[in-house]
This record gives C-alpha cells, structure tokens and sequence, in this order.
C-alpha cells in the first residue's frame, strides 16, 4: 500500500466515519475484510477505502448477508488499492440473485403473516399456525409450516 500519512485514517476515524464500533474495526481486520499497516509506534492507519469497503460489510449485514460471503465476494478485490467500478459491478451480480431470493421469502411470509393474524379466526381449515397436539414437534425446531406449501390441519 502506497499512502502517505494524509491519507491514512487511525481506528477512531475509521470508525467514527463509518459509524461502527473500534472493536468491529478491529474484528473486521482480523477476519481479513479490511487491512491496515502500522506507524512506527505500532498504531494501525487504514487505508481511506477502508470506509468503502466498511460500508458494503454493514450494508450485507442489514441485509442477511453473512460476513463468510462478504469475505468471500472480497477476497477477489484489490487490498493495494480503490476498488473500481468493474470491481462493484461485480460485487452487486454475484449478490443480486440471492437477494431477489430473499425478497421473494420476506413478501411470501408477509403475505403469510397477513393472512393468518390480520383475520384473526384461526380457522381450522386454513390456519398455518394452529398445531393440534403439537404434531409438528417431530419434524423438529423452528416453524415449520411457513414459507412452505399448506398441509391440511390434522381433524
């Protein structure tokens, strides 16, 4: 990395910028999204695309992304220097379709969720909440029947 002073940023103003705690500055360096060099007085300086890159990682991160995935999308960006257009471009296909995915589950489960709790009937022969017996502790933890096609109430 090829930076003068002026162009490098200490951990309180990485932060203080990017609106994140030191210590995620910090944890998001030792997971190898980030990198910084050292002055001679052993402090960290981050580059000033470090905020860029800070800014994809919180912006994943309110979107369900998990970290594993940002490092795996950054591992093939530049770590000497700004990522460029190409670069984002690239960033944006490779997570476009999984977020229309996502999309596609929320709207589904809004719908869902509409449904069942807005009528509030709990009808027997539609209700996806009701669980008689508690059948469904079987099929294990979690809920079960959302997000999936309709099984009909047990009678």
């Amino acid at each position: 990395m090829n930076a003068t002073p002026q162009d490098l940023l200490t951990v309180g103003e990485v932060a203080r910028r990017s609106g994140i705690a030191t210590s995620a500055v910090r944890y998001y360096e030792s997971q190898g999204l980030i990198t910084s060099v050292r002055t001679a007085g052993n402090q960290r300086r981050y580059p000033r695309y470090a905020l860029r890159r800070i800014g994809i990682i919180v912006a994943s991160r309110r979107f369900g992304i998990p970290l594993s995935e940002v490092a795996a999308v950054f591992a093939d960006l530049p770590h000497d220097r700004m990522p460029g257009k190409r670069d984002w471009r690239r960033i944006s296909a490779s997570w476009h379709e999984q977020l229309a995915a996502r999309r596609r589950e929320l709207e589904l489960l809004e719908e869902e969720l509409t449904g069942c709790i807005g009528c509030g009937c709990l009808s027997l022969n539609t209700c996806r909440a009701l669980n008689p017996g508690d059948r469904l502790a079987n099929d294990g933890p979690g809920p079960r029947r959302l997000g999936r096609d309709p099984e009909p109430p047990a009678a």
